[in-house]
């Protein structure tokens, strides 16, 4: 997948204010609209100049874009994958894109970017416009904009359930056109047995309503930090353990910490193979029915640092002389 340089593609600068970047897309609009361009690769740079419209034009994923490459200097063209849940914490409200966007041909960069908040955007309660607003005025009444978010949650909290201050990001369009970044914290509880991909809604969160109306929702969709011990699947949980040569062969009995906490006795079988899974029955993510622990063993090695380790390595080695771990490749 290739980064989407969309400032580039619009011809603006990174500082370019709302208003400028109306006025890009517009000239680009007239050059290369299918209708009347006769240009051979009209259609084509029209979806990426709509493309590119659609993020700068809107303050929230313009933000979450601009942070992006904050991370790192990516170019034009660069093959791109993006950071594991590098939009968590940014808020996106349900706006919509912009006239006759419903149906774009968008990029694989935006569909992987952005394209689940934009499907959420076409389908948000909120009631406006395409063009930013109402129909003939603002209604005597109109409920708010659903608003959402993604959050990053330790595995454990899936276990315990938790109180968290979360923190979320947004970005508003000044009275100049420039881009402002905002904060809001949120006490959130998390219930026991949350999953990733589970939306958290929190009533009344989202966009305030019109003329009285009840305000929008803000639904926080879950998804866990990378965590080297273990990953979700669904309610499954998949936890590395480390075993020892004697452990994996001979098998036997050893202590494993689960992430409830709990520490249970399991027992290793014998002539351990690379992949082996031993599966404790709803030890995952609790709920009516709980998923399963699946604990998947994995062979270290001790280093070998005084003379009485490397004297047992030598005698291991005159014990299995005739074992040649290279015999099938």
């Amino acid at each position: 997948m290739e980064f989407k340089d969309y400032y580039k593609i619009l011809g603006v600068e990174k500082s370019a204010s709302a208003d400028e970047i109306k006025k890009a897309y517009r000239k680009l609009a007239r050059k290369f609209h299918p209708d009347v361009s006769k240009e051979k690769d009209a259609a084509a740079r029209m979806a990426e100049v709509n493309e590119a419209n659609t993020v700068l034009s809107d303050p929230e994923k313009r933000a979450a874009y601009d942070n992006l490459g904050k991370e790192s200097a990516y170019r034009a063209g660069q093959d791109f994958r993006p950071p594991p849940n590098w939009d968590a914490g940014f808020e996106f409200s349900d706006r919509g894109d912009g006239p006759g966007m419903d149906n774009a041909d968008f990029s694989d960069f935006f569909e992987q970017m952005f394209g689940q908040a934009a499907r959420a955007q076409r389908g948000g309660a909120g009631g406006a416009s395409r063009s930013g607003g109402f129909r003939g005025g603002p209604p005597p009444s109109q409920r708010g904009e659903d608003h959402h978010a993604k959050i990053e949650l330790d595995l454990l909290d899936a276990y315990t359930g938790a109180e968290r201050m979360l923190t979320l990001r947004g970005a508003k369009f000044d009275e100049n056109g420039q881009l402002v970044n905002q904060e809001r914290q949120l006490q959130v509880t998390i219930p026991k047995g949350v999953r990733e991909g589970q939306l958290i809604r929190l009533a009344g969160q989202g966009s305030p309503g019109y003329g009285g109306a009840s305000n929008g929702d803000l639904f926080l969709e879950v998804q866990f930090k990378p965590d080297p011990r273990w990953r979700a699947q669904d309610r499954d949980v998949y936890q590395s353990v480390n075993v020892s040569p004697w452990e994996a062969e001979l098998g036997g009995p050893i202590e494993v910490t689960t992430p409830s906490g709990a520490t249970v006795e399991v027992n290793v079988p014998a002539h351990w193979k690379s992949g082996r899974k031993l599966r404790l029955k709803e030890r995952g993510i609790p709920a009516a029915t709980p998923g399963d622990l699946y604990l998947e063993l994995h062979l270290v090695l001790p280093p070998a640092n005084t003379d009485e380790q490397r004297a047992a390595y030598t005698a291991m080695s005159k014990a299995f002389a005739q074992f040649n771990p290279r015999s099938g490749q």
